[in-house]
């Protein structure tokens, strides 16, 4: 199976693998999802898209942007839209902390992965600065170093 079409690891509705390639992540938040029925049923599905999905601080409440969940097939006609704001819930306290780090720092919440907990669906938010190229790079080059120790190990270990 190709990594593009690898499902998420279990438990996980969704996953976006490129957001620690793009941004350094500092902090994650755990935060609940405002969600229809059918939406919740498309979810356990595993088909959630949130790639291109960011999270933003309006009138003092957490929502989602571009978070695709599609339509769950046998509900028909009675569907929700597969691109709409999701709210997020979030204490207060947790919200005043992020409009503070996000005003000061300059950094960006980004959604990593889409969960049940409990029954519940939950979204793990991470805290980061976007990477330049070369910081990129230089995680590349990084994980690659490591690789090759750990292939030359196993292989002397043989």
């Amino acid at each position: 199976m190709s990594k593009a079409n690898k499902p998420p690891r279990g438990g996980d509705a969704a996953t976006n693998r490129q957001a620690r390639h793009k941004y350094e992540i500092t902090e994650t938040i755990e935060a609940g999802i405002v969600l229809l029925g059918t939406e919740v049923k498309s979810l356990r599905e595993g088909k959630a898209q949130i790639a291109d999905s960011y999270a933003l601080i309006d009138k003092g409440e957490v929502f989602i942007r571009g978070m695709h969940i599609p339509p769950y097939r046998p509900a028909a006609n009675a569907n929700h839209d597969p691109e709409r704001v999701r709210k997020l819930l979030l204490n207060r306290y947790e919200i005043d902390r992020l409009v503070g780090r996000l005003q000061r720092k300059g950094l960006t919440l980004v959604p990593t992965r889409v969960y049940f907990k409990a029954g519940r669906a939950k979204v793990e938010l991470g805290l980061g600065r976007g990477k330049q190229a070369h910081d990129k790079r230089a995680d590349i080059r990084d994980r690659d170093v490591r690789r090759e120790l750990e292939r030359d190990h196993s292989q002397r270990m043989r």
